[in-house]
């Protein structure tokens, strides 16, 4: 139990999306992808429930959920039609 003097710890902080990626992009294992602005605002817009604060992050909150998107995260093709 934490002591009620104790400020939060930094993984709980709340920060914009350029100071999380930054401390995600450092913390990620190798072999996995990294976070870009544009990935973490696609992230953000196909999960609004998460960001209940608007725009801010959390380590705590959103590192594991970002990272399974991650994974499984593809990129749309262009497709082009032959007429």
């Amino acid at each position: 139990m934490r002591d009620k003097h104790e400020g939060p710890k930094l993984a709980e902080i709340l920060t914009p999306p350029s100071v999380f990626m930054e401390s995600y992009n450092k913390g990620i294992p190798s072999g996995f992808p990294h976070a870009s602005i544009e990935l973490l605002k696609q992230f953000q817009a196909l999960h609004p429930s998460l960001f209940k604060s608007g725009d801010e992050w959390s380590i705590d909150r959103h590192r594991k959920k970002l990272m399974d998107w991650l994974v499984s995260y593809r990129q749309p093709q262009m497709i082009s039609v032959v007429s």
